[in-house]
């Protein structure tokens, strides 16, 4: 079935990203908001669509909550997290009356509520529109991928933790993008080792080394690991986004920025994540010579 309103949208916008996880609570939107602070630091357009109807974390991660949907004559407009407007997002956590309110739909409802989104938001010029999926293989899924499929979305990047259980689900994501004939353009291992706020050093909480391995042994591409970074989670967690995260003293006054954009670089992940949307533009741009 053709979905020409969603192609219409997706003309202006040159990359389509899926992020996605075998399991939850392996930080998926986590690494989905650092990809797109990343990628807008770097002098990218990025677009952020929460899909995750039933737990939207997007908003409170980029300081959004509370902030409404405007209608414009071209459609919804997004929620920018910055004044020059280089990061917007879309979520279903707009639309609700408050941050505890449940959604409770069956699959009908949320695959019409995902067809909006990608047929009604007027992003604009993009360079990256990355989709924050739900954990694992369900409705959301199929619907994203049914409505993109015609239009070709360049791929999906998978996020797993290192252990042996998350590594055996993320087999099962990737066996499904398989399937639906979606690409998968990398795998980023999170959670691997936690960077102490005192000293710097890394320790190996959940073992290492187990997404690069499945990396090479499934023959995908390894965009990189990153560890467990108190500041931020510090600065995730905190209301003011413009301050700059200190975990080792939270009470003092700390240094402030324009945007979280600019917080963020502040952040030692901050470099991490450049290496991986780095590498992650570098396979996009192959993929667009070809």
């Amino acid at each position: 079935m053709s979905h020409p309103e969603v192609g219409e949208r997706l003309a202006s916008i040159r990359h389509v990203v899926l992020v996605l996880s075998g399991k939850g609570g392996v930080g998926k939107s986590s690494c989905t908001v650092q990809l797109a602070l990343s990628l807008a630091s770097q002098g990218h357009k990025v677009g952020v669509l929460d899909i995750d109807l039933c737990g939207p974390s997007i908003p409170r991660m980029l300081g959004l909550e509370g902030q409404q949907i405007h209608q414009a004559t071209a459609g919804w407009v997004p929620v920018f997290a910055d004044s020059e407007k280089r990061l917007g997002c879309m979520s279903i956590g707009f639309l609700l009356p408050s941050k505890n309110s449940s959604v409770v739909w069956r699959g009908p409802k949320k695959n019409a509520m995902i067809k909006q989104f990608l047929s009604d938001v007027y992003w604009g010029e993009l360079d990256y529109l990355l989709i924050d999926t739900p954990p694992g293989t369900s409705d959301e899924h199929l619907a994203a991928v049914e409505y993109l499929q015609e239009w070709n979305p360049d791929g999906a990047v998978i996020v797993t933790t290192p252990q042996a259980v998350a590594l055996a689900d993320v087999k099962k994501e990737i066996n499904f993008c398989t399937k639906v004939g979606l690409p998968v353009l990398g795998l980023i291992e999170n959670m691997s080792g936690f960077v102490c706020p005192h000293c710097a050093e890394c320790t190996n909480v959940f073992s290492t080394g187990g997404g690069e391995g499945l990396a090479k042994h499934m023959d995908i591409p390894f965009l990189g690991r990153a560890p467990i970074d108190p500041n931020l989670v510090m600065l995730l967690e905190q209301e003011d986004k413009t301050v700059v995260p200190d975990v080792n003293n939270p009470g003092s006054e700390r240094q402030k920025t324009r945007s979280i954009v600019e917080t963020y670089q502040h952040c030692e992940l901050s470099r991490i994540f450049g290496t991986i949307s780095t590498r992650l533009d570098e396979i996009l741009s192959v993929e667009d010579s070809d």
